[in-house]
């Protein structure tokens, strides 16, 4: 019985289920190409927002036109920047260390999130970095 049992799951619940199969097929729809490009442009104005933020108090910024991840030249230690701004502006980004040798100097910030805790989150660095 254990046998019969054991095939019977593992044939049944191998894969992906029918409605995630429906709604990763929904992303290649007219209606899903356009729920998608709007949520990626959603992002990259968040993106677009956090850059400028950085470039106008002076720092050097890569990414964030075509990624929602923004790379931050800090002028120092990583680490030290990412507790700068955990301390002072309650914000966490990734210190660049963590991603190698040519991560060293900058930290990743990420625009995932609601517009309104961009904002919030902008104003919060501009206070910590004093300015």
């Amino acid at each position: 019985m254990h046998d019969m049992w054991y095939r019977r799951q593992a044939t049944k619940f191998n894969g992906v289920s029918y409605p995630v199969q429906r709604a990763a097929g929904a992303v290649y729809t007219p209606e899903g190409q356009k729920q998608v490009r709007s949520l990626i442009n959603y992002y990259l104005e968040n993106a677009g927002l956090i850059r400028k933020t950085f470039e106008d108090l002076g720092y050097k910024c890569n990414g964030g036109e075509n990624s929602p991840y923004l790379w931050i030249k800090t002028g120092g230690d990583s680490w030290a920047f990412f507790d700068l701004l955990l301390k002072n502006a309650n914000i966490i980004c990734t210190p660049g260390s963590g991603f190698g040798r040519c991560g060293k100097g900058y930290i990743r910030i990420s625009s995932f999130n609601s517009r309104e805790k961009v904002e919030e989150a902008v104003e919060r660095i501009k206070l910590a970095l004093g300015h």
